[in-house]
């Protein structure tokens, strides 16, 4: 134990000193990597879930085991690359990053196998009760194998390429997240044992159907079945399956190069041949292919992940385009939002709306269609708006928004995107947008270097009869139509004056020269926003040491930062309550005695991904609400551009304290985060007397005031 100030600097250091725990001992912090695994055994726990419909539960797993890829493609793969580098910086937690990966390697083993018995033991004979899902191809009956077999030789055959190892044929390249067969062949004429590699091509379907039924068998299986016909006068002894996870990360020195957008595009050439990070194969495998792939792939024999079951288990989701809805959720079209609706009723256009007042959307409740994606293009459309301007991170392939904006460059209009292209898995498709848009006129930029512009912002400058004015859209989530039904996000539009010359002085920033480091109502990270935190956090210390209310609120994706987290500790020190709604990754304890006994986690873990950032700082009854784009995390205070938008009309705020308290007394879908790192599951399941589901009741509430 030991004695130290309340406050975070010396400037703002509190007279009043508590004694307290050491803040930056190693056991007050839980590991980033290990709580993302927690996060995915809590959407993994979805699927086990009797009493949801199968397709849901199938859906869940699906999501879980693509997660669990990309966690290996990214973060195992960091770690990896720190140990070669030699690199020993320990996390807060204490953890090296070679520790860090023997951990993770351990407590993933589990994960896949739980997902694998969830499909094969659970979800797979439920799906053929039903009369759809996954057959192994030894079930099959005689009819049904050789109807295989001529769709095998009319349609598979032709794409199909064996490959051959040995002295004249070196190992050959294997494709990220690529399925494939490990073949063992003898030559008759000499007993020669051979090795070669089938590829399943990406284009063949992953599930084969039966004849006139919704019934499937693995496409590998098939072609095991079938690998005479690849290797005609040969005698097949043996294949087994296996896939492999490259690195995925993109690394790219942006102070070394003079070209950005060519330099990405150099490297999404290159990241196909990135190194080889796992390899999973079944159990069956016998050991002398695995020591040759082991060999062949450069790998080490703690990246084998042995999986009892089917390979690349994310790829069921290709099963739940079946036509049987009664075995899914109830169908969901989000609706339009009350005043937007009675706006369009009245014939009244979004500006002459927002004039009045400020617009606060909640999706997928309220519909993006019809307000963010409506208030973009009735811009493109107005002949009056004289310059649109906005942040893309992630987007759709036909986006609606994308179009509008080549339409509003071709009309002549000053258009202005802000794209990032360095966004993890949607390089390719924001270069072509960038393509695009720069092929009309429009102006395209990738914001500043060294920082990923992750802000959700778009700026309108409309001519009027009194002069210019600006409106504004500031949110929490992508310009993506097709995530905006899945994920929940907040945003706000608005002709508040002083947030449209803060749009107007951001986009500056973004796109030319600019020192503008301090904005009017809105906070810019790396300008600026942490400090706002801190400063807020600070303050409700010092109300509490003042004998006055204090109460700290946050919903957020992920809380690692440590300095945030130590602040927390000291709030909690103090007497702040404080209540924290994280998704995912939250690397800070509760209910420590003496450091975090005022601090109680939730996570919230249902139909919709929850993917706002809201923060509520009571002070003294003078409330502040924020919505914004930054998680908690080291990387969006200090290394991307992030907005926070007070919400300060009354109306509003009222809005978002009950949506706060909602999902604060959800005891249907919270999972709650233990002191030793464990979180123990809701109380109810939303179906039960006395259950409350936030998702159910924003469903259900979306035109009311909530």
């Amino acid at each position: 134990m030991v004695t130290e100030d309340i406050g975070l600097t010396e400037k703002d250091s509190l007279p009043i000193k508590k004694t307290i725990t050491d803040f930056s001992d190693p056991t007050l912090y839980i590991n980033r990597e290990l709580s993302w695994i927690d996060f995915n055994k809590r959407v993994l726990e979805q699927a086990f879930d009797d009493r949801k419909p199968i397709l849901d539960r199938l859906r869940m797993l699906a999501i879980s085991a693509g997660n669990l890829d990309e966690f290996y493609m990214i973060r195992v793969s960091g770690l990896q690359e720190q140990i070669a580098a030699d690199i020993s910086a320990r996390a807060p937690d204490g953890l090296s990053p070679r520790t860090q990966l023997a951990a993770v390697n351990e407590a993933c083993k589990p994960l896949h196998q739980r997902i694998s018995y969830c499909f094969s033991e659970i979800l797979c004979p439920l799906m053929q009760k039903h009369g759809f899902g996954v057959h192994s191809y030894e079930e099959l009956d005689d009819n049904e194998k050789a109807f295989l077999r001529t769709h095998f030789r009319e349609h598979f055959f032709p794409v199909l390429t064996p490959l051959a190892v040995d002295r004249a044929h070196p190992f050959p390249y294997i494709s990220n997240q690529s399925l494939n067969l490990a073949v063992q062949t003898t030559d008759p004429k000499n007993n020669r044992e051979l090795f070669a590699r089938v590829k399943v091509p990406t284009m063949l379907p992953r599930f084969v159907q039966l004849p006139n039924k919704e019934e499937t068998v693995p496409i590998e299986q098939v072609i095991s079945a079938n690998l005479d016909l690849l290797f005609p006068g040969m005698e097949v002894i043996d294949s087994h399956p296996f896939h492999i996870l490259r690195d995925a990360d993109l690394d790219i020195s942006e102070e070394e190069t003079e070209d950005l957008r060519l330099e990405i595009e150099n490297h999404l050439r290159k990241r196909r041949f990135r190194s080889v990070i796992a390899l999973c194969v079944n159990p069956s495998m016998p050991q002398h292919m695995r020591d040759l792939l082991i060999r062949e792939l450069d790998l080490a024999r703690s990246d084998l992940i042995e999986v009892d079951g089917l390979l690349r288990p994310a790829d069921l989701n290709t099963l739940l385009r079946v036509d049987k809805p009664e075995l899914d959720l109830p169908p969901w079209s989000p609706r339009t939002h009350p005043l937007l609706l009675a706006a369009t009723r009245n014939e009244e256009d979004i500006f002459s709306l927002l004039r009045k007042q400020d617009i606060f959307v909640h999706h997928p409740y309220d519909s993006f269609s019809t307000s963010v994606e409506e208030f973009i293009l009735s811009a493109v459309d107005d002949e009056n708006v004289l310059a649109i301007k906005q942040t893309l991170y992630r987007t759709t392939e036909n986006s609606r928004i994308m179009q509008g904006l080549i339409r509003a460059a071709e009309a002549g209009k000053q258009v202005v995107v802000v794209i990032e292209i360095k966004a993890r898995f949607d390089e390719e498709r924001n270069l072509e947008w960038a393509r695009r848009l720069e092929a009309v006129g429009a102006h395209v930029v990738y914001g500043l270097m060294g920082l990923k512009t992750h802000s959700k912002a778009v700026l309108v400058v409309r001519k009027e009869k009194d002069g210019i004015r600006r409106y504004v859209h500031l949110g929490t989530g992508n310009y993506n139509a097709t995530t905006a039904r899945l994920y929940e996000d907040m945003g706000m539009l608005s002709s508040r004056p002083e947030l449209g010359a803060d749009l107007s002085d951001l986009f500056n920033l973004l796109t030319g020269y600019s020192r503008q480091r301090y904005f009017r109502k809105i906070h810019v990270a790396p300008y600026g926003l942490r400090d706002a935190l801190e400063e807020r956090i600070i303050r409700e210390i010092e109300h509490v040491q003042a004998g006055r209310d204090a109460l700290i609120r946050v919903k957020l994706n992920s809380v690692t930062d440590a300095t945030l987290i130590r602040c927390l500790y000291r709030a909690s020190c103090a007497g702040v309550k404080i209540q924290m709604i994280v998704r995912g990754i939250c690397c800070l304890r509760p209910g420590i005695p003496n450091v975090s006994e005022n601090i109680t986690v939730r996570s919230i873990v249902g139909r919709f991904l929850e993917h706002s950032r809201v923060v509520h700082f009571h002070n003294d009854g003078a409330d502040e609400y924020l919505i914004g784009s930054a998680d908690w995390m080291s990387r969006n205070l200090d290394r991307r551009v992030e907005t926070y938008v007070p919400i300060e009309d009354p109306n509003l705020v009222r809005k978002i304290d009950q949506m706060l308290h909602l999902y604060w007394t959800d005891n249907s879908q919270a999972w709650t985060l233990q002191p030793d790192g464990t979180w123990t599951k809701p109380e109810q399941h939303p179906d039960d007397e006395g259950a409350i589901s936030s998702h159910k009741l924003f469903m259900q509430k979306t035109n009311l005031n909530i």
